[in-house]
C-alpha cells in the first residue's frame, strides 16, 4: 500500500497559486524598478555628459520610486480588503435575517456548478449546518486564504523588489563610463528583465519563454522612449 502511495504521489504535480499575492506585487515592484530607474538614467544620460546629474537622478527615483510602489500597493489592496469586509459583514446580517433564501443561493451555486437539484439542496443543506458564513465566504463571495487581500504583505513585496530592482541600473551608473553610459544601460536592464521573467516564471510554475519575451518587449519601448525623449530636448545638464 505506501508503494502505491509512493507512485502515486510521484505523479502530483506542485501548485502555485498560494503564491499569487506576493509573487505578483514582487514581480511588479522589480519590473518597475528596473525599468524606470532604467529608463529615467537613460533619459539623463542621453542628454548629459557628467555623471553626477545621471547618480543624483537615479538615486532620487530610487527611494521616491519604491516608497511610492509600498504606499500605493499598500492603499489599493487596503481598498480591495475593506470591500471584502463590508462583503462578509452584509453577509452575516443576510444570514441572520434570511437565513432559507440564502441556502437557496447555495443550492442554485452548486447546482449551476453540475450538481443535479436534489444533491445541490443536500449539500447546501449539510454545509450550512457546518458552516454557513465560512461557506457563503468562500463559495458566493469567492473569498478564500489565497485569494484574500493582504495589504502589508503587498505593499513589503512591491516595495523590496522595487528596490532590488532599481539598485541594478544604480550600480551601471556608478560604474560604467559616462560615455555611451545610455548604451550600457540598455545592455544591462535587458539581462535583468530576462533574469526576472525567468525568475517569476519558475516561482509561478508558468512558460519560461513568455515571461521573457513579455516582460523584455515592454521594458525595451519603455527605455527606447527615454531615450528618445533625452535626445530630442538635448538638455546639458
Amino acid at each position: 500500500m505506501s508503494k502505491s502511495k509512493i507512485t502515486f504521489d510521484n505523479y502530483l504535480a506542485p501548485h502555485y497559486i498560494h503564491r499569487s499575492n506576493w509573487l505578483r506585487a514582487a514581480v511588479l515592484g522589480a519590473n518597475d524598478g528596473i525599468i524606470s530607474i532604467s529608463s529615467l538614467a537613460i533619459g539623463v544620460a542621453s542628454a548629459g555628459t557628467e555623471r553626477d546629474p545621471i547618480l543624483l537622478a537615479t538615486v532620487a527615483g530610487l527611494v521616491a520610486g519604491a516608497l511610492s510602489m509600498a504606499a500605493g500597493e499598500y492603499v489599493s489592496v487596503s481598498s480591495q480588503t475593506d470591500v471584502e469586509i463590508a462583503d462578509i459583514e452584509r453577509e452575516k446580517k443576510e444570514l441572520q435575517e434570511i437565513p432559507e433564501e440564502e441556502m437557496q443561493i447555495l443550492a442554485q451555486i452548486y447546482e449551476k456548478r453540475g450538481l443535479s437539484k436534489e444533491t445541490a439542496q443536500q449539500v447546501a443543506k449539510e454545509m450550512t449546518a457546518a458552516d454557513a458564513l465560512g461557506t457563503h465566504i468562500r463559495d458566493e463571495l469567492g473569498l478564500n486564504e489565497v485569494s484574500q487581500a493582504k495589504p502589508i504583505q503587498a505593499a513589503m513585496a512591491s516595495g523590496l523588489a522595487f528596490s532590488a530592482g532599481g539598485i541594478l541600473p544604480l550600480l551601471v551608473v556608478l560604474l560604467a563610463s559616462v560615455k555611451g553610459m545610455e548604451y550600457y544601460l540598455y545592455g544591462f536592464t535587458i539581462v535583468s528583465l530576462v533574469v526576472l521573467g525567468i525568475v517569476s516564471a519558475r516561482a509561478g510554475g508558468s512558460s519560461v519563454a513568455k515571461a521573457i519575451v513579455r516582460i523584455v518587449i515592454w521594458g525595451s519601448v519603455a527605455m527606447g522612449l527615454s531615450g528618445l525623449v533625452g535626445y530630442l530636448f538635448g538638455v546639458k545638464v
